[in-house]
């Protein structure tokens, strides 16, 4: 089955391991949306300062173009794509890429974040990340997954929802 997709969600909810566990299953390839913030936003945030759209902007462009110059039949992106027009901006790149959202309390979210060792990420900006999420529960090709499901789980129902209908 191959597809292009974006595992989302905020900080804590869990989307590298999903995406890379969906990664492995599709024998595709990972983009850590992490792995390609400029310095300029992995210092703000390690400083406890929230991101801006516009430093968001041209983050959200290499990862959409990532994602479609990609040759693997498989491609899946980490990336939190917390408000509409992120996820309309992805579109843009690759019409069809699917989301997949790692629903998550608050608390939980917290509570992982807080547990994180080496992350740049500190647990003071979840609160922000949740004031910024725009449910994308109801657009077209999204898929919602609790994040308390063990990863087994969370990965058999991303696959068994995405599978193609025969």
């Amino acid at each position: 089955m191959a597809m292009k997709l974006v595992v989302m969600g905020v900080s804590g909810c869990g989307k590298s391991s999903l995406g890379a566990a969906l990664a492995q299953t599709l024998g595709g390839a990972l983009i850590e949306g992490d792995d390609h913030h400029p310095p300029a936003n992995r210092a703000k945030m390690a400083q406890g300062i929230a991101l801006t759209d516009e430093d968001r902007w041209p983050w959200l462009e290499q990862l959409g173009q990532r994602v479609r110059d990609d040759n693997a039949a498989s491609v899946v992106l980490t990336c939190s794509a917390l408000k509409r027009r992120y996820r309309d901006l992805l579109r843009s790149h690759v019409p069809g890429l699917q989301f997949v959202f790692v629903d998550i309390s608050q608390a939980e979210a917290q509570a992982r974040v807080g547990a994180r060792q080496g992350h740049f990420f500190p647990a003071q900006l979840v609160a922000n990340q949740f004031a910024a999420l725009e449910s994308p529960v109801g657009e077209p090709g999204v898929v919602r997954v609790d994040a308390l499901l063990p990863l087994e789980a969370q990965r058999d129902a991303v696959l068994q929802q995405l599978a193609p209908n025969p």
